[in-house]
C-alpha cells in the first residue's frame, strides 16, 4: 500500500505478475486493518510508512500483535524510517525509489514457498 496512487497500482500490477495471485490495495491504513481483521486471508502486507489515517508502523504493530505470522514489510522514502520499521517488527524494509527486482527478491523471500 502506497499513499501515491499511481506507485500503489503499479505495485500491486507488479506483485500479481510476479506471484499470479490477487493483491488487494488500500488508500489509507485503517482500511487496509479493517480488511485484516475481517478477512485474514492476507499473507504478505506491505505499506507506506507514512500513511494517512493511520500509520504503516501502526498498522504493522496491529498486525503483528493479532498475526504475528503475517509478513509485514514497511516501504519509505526516508531511510531513517528502516530502523523504526525493524524495531516495531516488520520482516523487512524497502527503501523508495526501489526497483522491480527488489519487489521480486521480497515476494521470492517472503511468498514463494
Amino acid at each position: 500500500m502506497d499513499k501515491d496512487k499511481l506507485a500503489r497500482e503499479f505495485t500491486v500490477d507488479v506483485l500479481e505478475f510476479c506471484i499470479n495471485r490477487s493483491v488487494m490495495a488500500f488508500e489509507n491504513g485503517n482500511e487496509a486493518w479493517e480488511y485484516i481483521k475481517s478477512n485474514g486471508t492476507a499473507h504478505i502486507v506491505i505499506t507506506e510508512a507514512e500513511l494517512p489515517e493511520m500509520t504503516g508502523f501502526d498498522l504493522v504493530v496491529n498486525i503483528k500483535k493479532s498475526y504475528p505470522e503475517k509478513t509485514c514489510i514497511i516501504m519509505s522514502q526516508s531511510h531513517t524510517n528502516e530502523k523504526r520499521a525493524e524495531e516495531l517488527g516488520a520482516d523487512a524494509f524497502l527503501a523508495k525509489p526501489f526497483y522491480v527486482d527488489e519487489i521480486f527478491e521480497i515476494v521470492q523471500r517472503y511468498v514463494i514457498q
